[in-house]
């Protein structure tokens, strides 16, 4: 189905491969029309509670292939809003948990890919660095967005100007990364994690990433109200029934999504 991605379901999972490891997985036109297609696919998919991306081989994601943009006049602004945008915008609407499962290098517009996610999980051999600055450009495809919200303001601009290489124990030092695992044991070590998350109240975490990202830009009385809009729909859930239904009766509560 795809050529520069590989997209399989287990056990609620969705993971979805950038599939050119030879590349380091940089983006490419095709890349970002599949990669964005996937999205879509697990989102609307009944059978998808959580998804991961990560890349092929020792990369995560190098960003954008410049053999493709070599050549001729580059129409920077609208190379963005066709490309990347919608792929970032993607990940932000789909309203179930997406995991970055950074296995190797994530660079310029691949940095900004683990940025965008809701969770980043990083092999002890993954590394970050904000590459822009080194070819005279600056962040895009969210870099500007999400990095001074995930790591402060100081750190942001630090990473940005110099385009520094963070190794994975300092991404989590700086609170870039959620969990830093073995590289042996990274792969089954993301599924162990993403299979949790599969299994909680898929559609009560859909709301959380819409309120959380909705708070960053609301004042508390809005954020309040938007609360408890969430809150009347998370009510109404079956996974809601299902969660105080096994708080009395002792065990443990058995969420389908619903």
């Amino acid at each position: 189905m795809y050529e520069t991605i590989m997209y399989e379901i287990t056990e609620g999972i969705a993971k979805i491969t950038l599939n050119r490891p030879d590349k380091f997985n940089a983006f490419t036109e095709q890349m970002h029309k599949e990669l964005i297609d996937a999205l879509k696919q697990a989102g609307k998919s009944q059978d998808v509670r959580c998804l991961v991306l990560t890349g092929a081989g020792k990369a995560f994601n190098a960003g954008q292939d410049l053999a493709e943009v070599q050549e001729g006049d580059v129409d920077f602004a609208g190379f963005l809003r066709e490309r990347y945008n919608p792929l970032i915008m993607q990940i932000r609407q789909t309203e179930k948990p997406v995991i970055a499962a950074v296995n190797g290098v994530a660079a310029g517009a691949g940095m900004s890919l683990a940025l965008a996610s809701d969770i980043r999980l990083a092999s002890e051999k993954a590394s970050f660095i904000n590459a822009f600055v080194n070819i005279g450009l600056v962040p895009d495809s969210g870099g500007c967005y999400f990095l001074p919200r995930i790591v402060g303001i100081g750190k942001a601009l630090e990473l940005a100007m110099t385009g520094s290489k963070v190794t994975a124990e300092e991404a989590y030092r700086i609170g870039l990364v959620n969990h830093v695992f073995p590289a042996d044991s990274f792969e089954a070590d993301v599924m162990e994690y993403a299979i949790k998350l599969a299994k909680l109240p898929t559609k009560a975490i859909g709301l959380i990433k819409r309120a959380m990202y909705k708070g960053l830009h609301m004042t508390l009385e809005e954020t309040l109200e938007y609360e408890a809009y969430t809150q009347q729909i998370a009510g109404n859930t079956e996974d809601h029934k299902e969660g105080v239904s096994a708080f009395f009766e002792k065990r443990n509560p058995v969420f389908k999504g619903k």
